[in-house]
């Protein structure tokens, strides 16, 4: 019923709050709604929202910074969808792996802000091609290797840390390679791994979206309307999820992917 509700809450509030943001604010939002639904069903939420940032204008840097905040949100709308899949999950401690993915998540943050403007500006193609590639393939990759391999927890966690390093710096991706990572020490209710994918996706964009805020490194007159779709399109993308052909939604983000890469490398 509460599911409902809120679903319902989300479907008629959001238009009524559209209607006080610019055409080109409402881009964003509309980007933000499908990058958090895209985040609770498959990930890559980030292939719509910080490619819109940095053509609506916002410096790569800040631009990245600002993407995680306005995403940040609808990861926890996402996790209280699935709060129900937590009980099943026996093969790791969620505790520990949040608490690593705070760590790393604070980790990767700190060096996206040292990292230099136009570094990163050079590295925007390669860092969207390799969360394309790992969109594209990571799941042939995870089921080669869980034919052969069986990892134990405490790999589990490494992976986990250093997955929040790089979402910390980047976040492209990152839901593939915790799925992956899951799938390794055994896990196969994929609603269980989406529930865990979601909290810990959450957990390490949490510090980071402290640390940027307290650098004063997000935008917030682009930031506060993204937040308003993101959070809608992570609750109901996760309501949703079971009823939405994934196959041809993951085609979808693969072929934005390697576009967006293209244009980037080009640009």
């Amino acid at each position: 019923m509460i599911d409902f509700y809120l679903r319902s809450s989300a479907l008629i509030i959001v238009p009524e709050v559209l209607m006080f943001f610019s055409w080109p604010d409402l881009l964003l939002v509309v980007a933000a709604f499908f990058g958090g639904a895209l985040n609770s069903i498959a990930g890559g939420g980030t292939f719509l929202t910080f490619p819109a940032l940095i053509f609506y204008g916002i410096p790569p840097i800040t631009a990245n910074a600002s993407s995680t905040v306005a995403l940040f949100p609808g990861s926890f709308a996402a996790t209280w969808a699935y709060r129900n899949k937590f009980g099943v999950v026996t093969q790791l401690k969620v505790s520990h792996a949040v608490i690593v993915s705070l760590v790393g998540g604070f980790l990767g943050a700190e060096l996206l802000l040292k990292t230099p403007e136009s570094s990163f500006k050079t590295l925007i193609p390669y860092l969207i091609l390799f969360a394309t590639l790992l969109f594209t393939f990571g799941r042939n990759i995870t089921d080669f290797l869980q034919r052969r391999f069986r990892i134990p927890p405490w790999i589990m966690l490494i992976g986990a840390f250093l997955t929040a390093i790089y979402g910390g710096y980047f976040g492209g991706g990152i839901g593939i390679l915790l799925l992956a990572f899951m799938a390794l020490i055994g896990m196969k209710d994929l609603h269980a791994m989406n529930a865990v994918k979601t909290l810990l996706a959450g957990c390490l964009n949490a510090v980071a979206v402290v640390l940027f805020i307290s650098v004063r490194a997000v935008d917030w007159r682009v930031v506060l309307p993204m937040v308003v779709g993101a959070m809608a399109g992570g609750f109901v993308g996760a309501s949703v999820a079971q009823r939405i052909n994934q196959v041809v939604l993951k085609h979808f983000i693969s072929v934005v992917g390697f576009g967006l890469t293209v244009y980037f490398f080009v640009r």
